[in-house]
């Protein structure tokens, strides 16, 4: 009589990992000490990769203060007869594409005096600006006291002060009501009505006394002709802004047009962001490896431990794919485990120093999911040969243990 073609039967995945798992499960201990030398690996490479990159988002913040996306554009000075850009200059410049904010102040060649008794030729080595409406956020200014120029206030004879113009002046509060401040430029009274905080940036702000675009049109004869833009732009295209600054700030002569360099921080910003931590993350590789040689060697010696229920197994019709699958799969889930705890514990790492040291939080999600997929691929590697050699053992020999 003919003998039935038996098959075994396939193991389902859940099954797989149920098996997988009892190994872990009964070893508790041994498996807690494997699965920690993954996760030093894997929390040194996110701890390496996560306080670097914090550090440098909080560099590059203090560089992006610095003005890392501005340019200034001005006439060429000392030229005979003088050269004025077009009236329509501001406009123009803000078509630019990568443009993402421009101003404008104008020298009215005003003096300004604290009073009407101090002498009429002593401007106190201040500068009189017409101002346009936007220019504190494009020059990254802000208000000390008070507040800045609208469209109602711009077109009556009200000032705003920079810090040092506020000093040399004697401005030191913005008053309102019955008293308010008041300054003298040429021969008209203007009102005080702000006073900016030191900009850092731009010290001929500081030195200066601002007015609003219509009040020095009517009140100071002011011919509406900016003397030098402000201009914000998407950083990557600042040198892209830069080489057509001059065609579009006046198109008639742009070989008049000086536009600044790029700021000395923009290198320094780009410097940053292209550092790359490489000796920690060999470091992290090299926790990695002795990780997984740690989970390599707990899993041979729980085959040598296990060659009793193998052989059982084994003898119970379970085939070497199927002996094999049961070790690797605890191998894999092993070092799953691990980097699942790294990844946690090099989060929280991450996440305290910043928080101690005041910077913004980054966790390259590169480095996680490679910490993840390493954590993995070590599981695979460190369980390949346990579980071929376990697959290998002769079901009587297995046996013979017992």
């Amino acid at each position: 009589m003919r003998e039935p073609n038996i098959r075994p039967v396939r193991l389902s995945a859940f099954d797989l990992l149920g098996l997988g798992l009892l190994g872990i499960r009964t070893r508790k201990t041994r498996a807690a000490l494997s699965a920690l030398g993954i996760a030093i690996g894997i929390a040194t490479m996110i701890a390496v990769t996560g306080i670097p990159a914090s550090s440098q988002a909080q560099l590059v913040r203090e560089l992006s203060a610095l003005g890392t996306n501005m340019l200034q554009a001005t006439a060429t000075p000392d030229q005979t007869p003088p050269v004025l850009l077009p009236k329509e200059s501001v406009g123009m410049v803000r078509r630019i594409a990568p443009v993402t904010g421009v101003s404008a102040v104008a020298n009215t060649h005003t003096l300004v005096r604290r009073s009407d008794l101090t002498d009429p030729e002593d401007g106190s080595g201040l500068t009189v600006l017409a101002s346009h409406f936007d220019l504190l956020p494009v020059i990254g200014a802000h208000l000390q006291q008070g507040s800045w120029l609208t469209s109602v206030t711009a077109a009556f004879p009200t000032v705003v002060l920079g810090t040092v113009a506020a000093t040399r002046l004697g401005v030191t509060d913005v008053h309102t009501g019955d008293s308010p401040g008041q300054v003298m430029i040429g021969d008209r009274w203007f009102t005080v009505v702000g006073i900016l905080a030191a900009v850092p940036l731009l010290p001929d702000i500081d030195r200066s006394v601002l007015v609003g675009w219509p009040a020095a049109q009517s009140e100071l004869g002011f011919d509406g002709h900016p003397t030098k833009l402000y201009i914000r732009t998407h950083e990557p295209a600042i040198e892209a802004v830069r080489a057509v600054l001059p065609e579009t700030v006046n198109p008639e002569q742009p070989a008049d047009v000086l536009v600044s360099q790029p700021s000395e921080a923009l290198a320094a910003k780009r410097a940053t962001e292209n550092t790359f931590s490489s000796l920690f993350l060999a470091l992290a590789a090299v926790a990695l490896l002795v990780g997984g040689i740690g989970v390599a060697n707990t899993m041979v010696i729980s085959v040598l431990e296990r060659r009793s229920e193998i052989g059982l197994r084994r003898a119970l019709g379970a085939n070497r794919g199927q002996i094999r699958g049961q070790f690797l799969t605890e191998s894999v889930a092993l070092a799953a485990l691990g980097g699942i705890a790294g990844t946690l514990l090099g989060l929280c790492a991450t996440a305290g120093y910043a928080d101690y040291r005041g910077w913004p939080l980054v966790v390259p999600l590169s480095s996680t999911l490679a910490g993840l997929g390493g954590a993995v691929l070590v599981g695979v590697v460190a369980g390949v040969y346990p579980s071929m050699r376990a697959a290998s053992l002769p079901p009587t020999e297995a046996l013979a243990s017992v």
